[in-house]
């Protein structure tokens, strides 16, 4: 989902400048909330641990540049199920923002493009989850069909973002358009694999309950609404 250099230039940037401010925004109001309802330790401690797993998933999954962006095994939804949505969004935006200055400097022009791509499809999934998942159900009890809509709810999101992007920069050329396509169907692979990878690390999480530590995830994971 990194966006290619030079898909977006000029004064174009401004407006990814923009949705990644508001982006910014809403993650910083998730993170009032969480510290409000859990602590600011809590929040602390969710952060760095979600930071330090995107940054490993950029650096050491499986990644390769597909069209006008590059393919990622993100594992957004499963970040968000385990810990939060504030902790998931800062650690998207955290973990991003280290890749590029580390790593690839070269995508640091593109960072308000990615992290607004990032963050707005786990805003939306947040708020799909308040409406498919029973107030009664914990996260480690959700049904296939439940934890499928989710994870394909964000990667259609990147996916949406991404051609989005990649239209407003370059238009409705032909070639640009078949890049787009191409992108969006390697992505089939992502949308395929990410709510395996969510079902399993629920039943992991289902295994350890009473074990894991008070605050280093979600309540909500082992507890009902």
């Amino acid at each position: 989902m990194h966006i290619e250099p030079e898909i977006v230039t000029g004064a174009k940037l401004t407006l990814s400048y923009a949705t990644g401010i508001a982006a910014g925004g809403v993650a910083l109001k998730l993170a009032v909330d969480t510290v409000r309802e859990q602590g600011v330790v809590s929040l602390v401690v969710r952060t760095v641990v979600t930071t330090a797993l995107v940054f490993a998933f950029f650096e050491i999954l499986p990644h390769f540049r597909v069209g006008v962006s590059e393919v990622h095994f993100i594992l957004g939804s499963t970040l968000f199920l385990l810990f939060g949505a504030a902790p998931a969004a800062l650690g998207l935006a955290f973990g991003l923002l280290l890749q590029g200055v580390f790593f690839s400097p070269i995508d640091l022009p593109q960072y308000s493009m990615n992290v607004t791509t990032l963050l707005v499809p786990l805003f939306g999934i947040h708020a799909l989850a308040q409406r498919i998942i029973p107030r009664n159900t914990a996260y480690v009890d959700l049904q296939y069909r439940q934890t499928l809509a989710i994870s394909t709810a964000y990667q259609s999101g990147i996916v949406a973002w991404v051609a989005f992007w990649a239209i407003y920069g370059q238009g409705f050329g032909a070639t640009n358009l078949a890049n787009i396509a191409t992108f969006a169907g390697s992505y089939a692979l992502v949308i395929v694999i990410e709510p395996l990878a969510d079902l399993a690390v629920l039943a992991l999480a289902k295994s350890l309950r009473g074990v894991t530590a008070e605050g280093m995830v979600t309540p909500r994971l082992h507890h009902a609404a």
